[in-house]
This record gives structure tokens, sequence and C-alpha cells, in this order.
């Protein structure tokens, strides 16, 4: 396993375990925590998700607020993603920046998106296979959606697939910037 940290937002990290490949197909140990303790990546997940979506599927901008923040660690076991990063954490230098990767089965790359951080991601492939560990539980009291089209973050998405989004009805209805913002200061008064 090797680990990237090659990004302008400290704390994101491209985890990349070896693949084996032969004429049967391909081998990926996609998690060891004694590897990962060795290379200084030491956290605790107490949850494991996974969803399936089609080609043009867009979920996001999501996190988890205090206490139940969340940090993810993410990778597609088939097909491949675009994978957002959107640094909300206050008072952060890069507040409001974003990083993407694209992660794909076969490439076997995962995406360390720390607590703090919304999370997006958007399916380049029908059928993509998506899973997440998580270092806490879902608490959907604690669930925030960032609107995906606001200006202030400016993410990529429409210019990276040449088919019409596919958004849920919750993600069409997330906070604004400001509005998040503005909500996060008032609880810290």
């Amino acid at each position: 396993m090797k680990i990237n940290d090659n990004f302008k937002i400290k704390g994101l990290l491209e985890l990349q375990p070896n693949v084996f490949g032969d004429d049967r197909g391909q081998f990926i140990e996609t998690f060891n925590e004694e590897s990962l303790k060795s290379l200084g990546f030491d956290y605790q997940f107490k949850q494991d998700n996974q969803s399936i979506s089609q080609r043009g599927v867009f979920r996001g901008i999501h996190l988890q607020s205090k206490p139940h923040g969340q940090g993810k660690l993410v990778r597609v076991a088939r097909g491949s993603v675009i994978d957002y990063a959107v640094d909300l954490r206050l008072g952060s230098n890069t507040y409001g920046q974003w990083e993407s990767i694209k992660l794909t089965a076969e490439k076997g790359n995962q995406f360390w998106i720390p607590d703090g951080f919304g999370h997006a991601f958007l399916a380049l492939e029908d059928d993509t296979i998506f899973c997440y560990k998580c270092t806490d539980v879902y608490a959907p009291n604690h669930q925030v959606s960032i609107m995906w089209n606001d200006s202030d973050i400016n993410l990529d998405v429409r210019s990276q697939i040449d088919i019409p989004l596919l958004i849920s009805d919750k993600d069409q209805k997330g906070l604004y910037l400001p509005e998040y913002t503005k909500i996060i200061n008032e609880e810290l008064q």
C-alpha cells in the first residue's frame, strides 16, 4: 500500500493498494489495519456503506456535524467516479475549497476524506458500486447537505460528463455555503 498526500488541501490522502492481476482477474487487499498503521494512517471505523449508481448520478455534498462527524475512506468496487472533498472546517485556510480524484475499480485507489469535509461523487459508469468506511455511524439529526451547484464552491461536475445529472430531491435542497457558515458560527456562540 502506498499513500499519496500531494493535495493542496491538507489532510486528504489517496491510498493505492497493491493490485495483483492475472488471466483469472485481479485481487486487491482493500484494508489492512496493521499495514496502514505502519504508514501513519490510524483510524477506527464504525460503519461500512455501499451504494450502486447509474452513469450521471451525483451524490452529495454530504457531511455529518459534531459530535457525529465522519471521516470516510472511499473506493469503487465496480465502475468509476469522480470523487470530491470540500473543506468545510470553519477557520481552515482552505474553507470552501475542494479537491477531486478519479477512483476506479481497476486501479483500486481509495480516497481519505477527514471529518469536517463535505463529500460527493459523480458516477461515470452504469452500475458503479461505491464503498465507504466511516469513522462514526449514521446520525440523521446531524446530517448536512450542501448545494452541489453552489457558486461559492464551484465544483466542476457538469464538465465531467456529457449527459444530464441525476440528483436526489434531498440534494437539490441543500444549504448554500453562506447559510452553512452562519449556522456553524451560531452553534459556536
